[in-house]
């Protein structure tokens, strides 16, 4: 190597090892001087000290940013010596130095004034979001808003508050619950009512938790939203969100007494009444008992309840817990049918690590209710006396006189006892571990647990079954336990302008269930009551009786959420189900979703609309869900009973019960599959008016029902099978405007609307065929039996009356009837082809509408809400309007001017349009601060409930019945379905209450 070339070697060897070393060099002075990173966590609170989910918290200057949990936590890697800056909509943005000393922060925002509903944050499953981020058509109804007043049923806390939700409570018994029905019913023999989320916590009993314990309800409507829910969501999803422990210690007391009457009775004939019906037709065989009784009045009673709520709350950054006590005492306005429910509730969370990267949430909820079950005959009873007859003998017994369906209701109601006590209890365990910055893992275990036992005992000197049975003694316990577990991983992710979450998740449910009765007769003595059975000498096959049954679902799940600039938003959800209830070909099933949303105000192109359109959000979801409840367990399999047929065993020499077939194996079964379309608005309006509209097209396939099948080849001559396609359209809208808003004076209004027209698409296929199923049994009505009022069937909505027109009176006082070709033809010309539709019980339009005044301490609360264009079948009207019920039994007061003289027979006579408009809660209430706490506050009021409702049915209430329960109406028939929509002698009234309250808190 010559001296040239070796000089440009060592040159090239020097550049490289000084390139080498100057970045060696610019590396480590980096280092030296970069600034140092810390990870900050704090809690996000409102000036009311309600933590804030969803709040923005970024650090400024860059684009490292984050959102506050529903626990309004966060945290954050940021510069020390650099600031956060944390916003919320509605409040003041509020910017924070950081430190080498700050560790965990509690940030106040204050209120703004800007307070609209897409500030919300609400429950979509499984997590939160900002109302303004949704996709998918979910309402939500926060504490202040739900209905107040003596609820013995927490559906009732919903009744007109959710646009396309009927809640109906079909009578006044402080026992009887409500249905609740979203955009129309799904199922024909499956449950229809609407999955219901505690806390997470999925298919619970919604009366484990008490109003007074609520702090918001998400409903959520669409399947975009439910598909989450999987096999279980095709009839919508209500999730509640209790209160939990907050910031700050409080107590505090809510207080109600409550009287309650009888507003609305049948009109029938008063004794004076009926007596001059007898002298003036000169009936011979007419007999005056010499009374004056009102057997209506004879049975009822005024109410005096009362309800009584305890609260304490303690909670800090670290830890907190809250707990409440209830006490309910519902007289109920027909003599011994109250309820009484005790209930508890403690909550508790911990936080752990500097940074409060874990949790840990537990919760326990209990009640205990005690109840006597009303004998519903006791209606048609007291509708059916003779108004002389005295409830009592001039002894003091019980009057009672030798007729068919003429028993004394009095001594229904008193000389026998009935206990029936109720327990729930619901407890859970959640651990939340945040990692890796963006993560968050949630394990939760709960397990509700279920239970109802009963007592019955008549005495030997009872009528009917006491008297028939020589004493009659029944016990009865039955109880179910849901055990689930949830394992899930959510994924938080903001990128300049695109903001990431994600969700997949796990869940096992165990559902056991089980029960047992027994009852005997014949007890030479009274003194034992049901405590003693086996003194009872006469028992029959039956009399003993038990079961149980288990069920399986696992499930995995999987949820994505994309934003982009806040304008363009997209949610895709799958879940897969796997239950123990499928058949074999059909295991496991897949529920998918996804819904887009474009927020068009906020475009370059809308700023021409500021000022009086403040928010445009269109909203276009479609997914598919499932409903499960109507297989039950072990429906697939081919299962043997104990027949009706018995054996001679020569080994034995004795006679033993045969088993044979009773069910047919069907490995084909599956879920009910519901598919929706959902098109929604929401929308703001100067700023005071904000609402949104929503179209949804439902169809839901492989309907359940129970079809004839021959046999052979078929050992049992019934299968269920899934065949029929049912659908559901409809629109709704939600307004809520802030029409004065005043440092003094303020008024808030809400409304309401929800129209949906349901219709059967399918009955039958191939192998199993049917062309109408009769439903609405008018079995027990005299001369009715073998009767039906419904069909169900392709081309008509579920709950469709069907029989024949009437066309009014002939000159002799007989029902005339048209028939298929409209001629007008008497009763006895009439074929079954005459027979057509005569309306159904669906409702045109559910309307809900409330408003709240307030001026200085002084408030106004006014609620109602309606129900229009369906019809009923008034069958007690038709059983009483009956001219051979004179003189031995009552009639109405309008039947001796109507003219009738012939025999009920059922036709549209008897249907009336049972649109009804109810004045559901007045409250007026005066809130005083108590001493310099500001916070603390006392409260009093008087509220009246059910003070009038605007109706022109002819019966005791027009709020029908949808399906069966506790022997109100809609009995179930021999079809095994439901006959929603008769009004058939369960007249238990709905009582007027007047009530005074008082609330108290206690904050510091």
């Amino acid at each position: 190597m010559n001296s040239k070339n070796k000089k440009i070697v060592l040159h090239q060897m020097w550049t490289t090892k000084t390139a080498v070393f100057m970045i060696f060099m610019l590396f480590l002075s980096a280092g030296m001087f970069a600034q140092e990173k810390k990870q900050v966590s704090g809690t996000v609170y409102d000036n009311t000290g309600t933590v804030l989910p969803g709040a923005s918290v970024i650090e400024v200057g860059t684009k490292n940013a984050t959102t506050t949990d529903f626990d309004g936590k966060f945290t954050l890697t940021v510069a020390v010596g650099g600031s956060i800056e944390v916003s919320f909509i509605g409040s003041t943005n509020q910017k924070i130095q950081i430190t080498s000393a700050t560790k965990n922060l509690d940030v106040r925002l204050q209120n703004d004034g800007y307070q609209l509903a897409e500030v919300q944050v609400v429950a979509v499953g499984y997590g939160t979001q900002k109302k303004s981020d949704l996709t998918g058509a979910i309402s939500t109804v926060k504490a202040d808003d739900l209905v107040k007043g003596t609820i013995s049923s927490t559906e009732q806390v919903l009744q007109g508050k959710v646009a396309g939700l009927n809640v109906i409570r079909p009578s006044g018994d402080p026992a009887a619950g409500s249905t609740l029905r979203l955009r129309g019913g799904t199922s024909l023999t499956a449950s229809n009512n609407p999955l219901i989320v505690v806390d997470g916590i999925a298919g619970v009993d919604i009366n484990i938790v008490q109003p007074s314990d609520i702090k918001t309800v998400d409903v959520l409507k669409d399947a975009s939203a439910t598909a989450i829910y999987g096999s279980r969501g095709a009839n919508g999803v209500i999730i509640i969100t209790t209160k939990s422990g907050t910031k700050g210690v409080s107590v505090t007391y809510s207080g109600l007494s409550s009287i309650g009457y009888v507003t609305d009775n049948l009109d029938l004939l008063s004794a004076n009444q009926w007596r001059n019906y007898v002298r003036q037709t000169n009936n011979k065989d007419a007999v005056d008992y010499g009374a004056n009784t009102n057997w209506q009045k004879a049975i009822e009673q005024t109410a005096i309840s009362q309800s009584h709520t305890l609260t304490i709350n303690s909670g800090k950054a670290d830890s907190g817990f809250r707990t409440s006590l209830s006490y309910l005492n519902n007289e109920g306005v027909i003599k011994n049918s109250g309820l009484e429910r005790l209930s508890g509730n403690i909550s508790a969370y911990q936080y752990l690590g500097d940074n409060k990267d874990v949790k840990f949430d537990t919760g326990l909820f209990a009640n205990i209710d005690k109840w006597h079950p009303v004998d519903y005959r006791i209606f048609e009873y007291a509708y059916n006396l003779n108004p002389t007859i005295p409830v009592y003998t001039p002894t003091g017994e019980f009057s009672s006189v030798a007729l068919n369906q003429y028993f004394n209701p009095v001594e229904l109601l008193t000389n026998r006892t009935v206990d029936n006590e109720r327990h729930r209890l619901l407890g859970y365990f959640k651990t939340e571990v945040k990692f890796l910055n963006d993560f968050l893992a949630v394990a939760n275990i709960s397990l509700e647990h279920n239970a109802v036992k009963g007592g019955t005992y008549k005495p030997s000197y009872a009528v009917l079954e006491g008297a028939t049975e020589g004493g009659y003694a029944q016990r009865t316990y039955a109880e179910y336990t849901n055990a689930q577990g949830e394992l899930y991983v959510n994924y938080n992710k903001v990128i300049d302008k695109h903001t990431i979450s994600a969700l997949a998740g796990y869940s096992y449910l165990e559902n056991i269930y089980q029960g047992f009765g027994a009852q005997r007769s014949g007890f030479v003595t009274d003194a034992f009551s049901y405590n003693n059975l086996g003194a009872g000498y006469k028992y029959r096959l039956g009399d003993v009786y038990s079961y149980k049954g288990k069920s399986n679902l696992v499930s995995f799940y999987a949820r994505a959420n994309y934003s982009y600039d806040g304008k363009y938003l997209l949610t895709a959800t799958v879940r897969r189900d796997g239950s123990s209830r499928f058949g074999e070909n059909n295991k496991w099933g897949t529920f998918p979703s996804a819904s887009v949303a474009w927020k068009i105000s906020n475009e370059g192109f809308m700023d021409s609309t500021k000022g009086w359109l403040d928010n445009l959000k269109l909203r276009v979801g479609y997914g598919v869900t499932g409903n499960q409840d109507g297989i039950g367990e072990y429906k697939s399999l081919s299962i043997l009973g104990v027949g009706n047929d018995s054996y001679y065993d020569p080994i034995t020499g004795t006679w033993s019960l045969a088993y044979s077939p009773q069910q047919n194996p069907n490995p084909d079964l599956k879920w009910e599959s519901t598919k929706q379309l959902n098109i929604g608005f929401d929308f703001t309006l100067f700023n005071r008016i904000s609402g949104s509209f929503e179209w949804y097209s439902k169809n839901t396939e492989d309907l359940l029902y129970t079809y004839e099948v021959p046999q052979p080849p078929y050992l049992v001559g019934t299968m269920l099978a899934n065949v029929g396609e049912m659908s559901n359209k409809g629109v709704e809208l939600t307004l809520n405007a802030d029409i004065i808003k005043g440092p003094k004076f303020n008024w808030n209004a809400n409304l309401t609307l929800g129209h949906n027209v349901q219709k059967i698409e399918k009955l039958s296929n191939p192998t199993y065929k049917t062309d109408v199923i009769y439903s609405g049994s008018l079995h027990g009505l005299a001369g009715m039996s073998g009767q039906y009022s419904q069909i169900i069937a392709e081309g008509y909505p579920v709950g469709t009356f069907w029989g024949f027109r009437n066309a009014g009176l002939d000159s002799t006082g007989k029902i005339q009837y048209y028939n298929k070709a409209g001629d007008v033809v008497a009763e006895s010309a009439l074929v079954d082809d005459d027979k057509t539709d005569l309306g159904n019980i669906q409702p045109d339009l559910t309307l809900g509408i409330g408003m709240n005044f307030t001026y200085g301490n002084f408030d106004l609360g006014i609620s109602g809400y309606g129900m229009f264009g369906q019809k009923a079948l008034n069958a007690t009207n038709m059983m009483l309007n009956d001219p051979t019920r004179l003189p031995a039994y009552n009639v109405p007061d309008d039947f001796l001017g109507s003219g009738i003289t012939s025999s009920p027979k059922y036709s549209d006579y008897w249907i009336e349009d049972a649109s009804f408009f109810r004045l559901q809660t007045v409250s007026f209430g005066y809130t005083m601060p108590l001493g310099l706490q500001k916070k603390s506050k006392l409260r009093i009021y008087l509220m009246g409930e059910n003070l009038a409702v605007f109706t022109s049915y002819k019966g005791v209430d027009p709020e029908i019945g949808l399906n069966a329960q506790n022997g109100v109406n809609g009995v179930i028939d021999q079809t095994g379905l439901a006959s929603p929509g008769i009004d058939r002698y369960n007249n238990y009234p709905r009582p007027t209450t007047i009530s005074v309250g008082l609330n108290f808190s206690l904050n510091n």
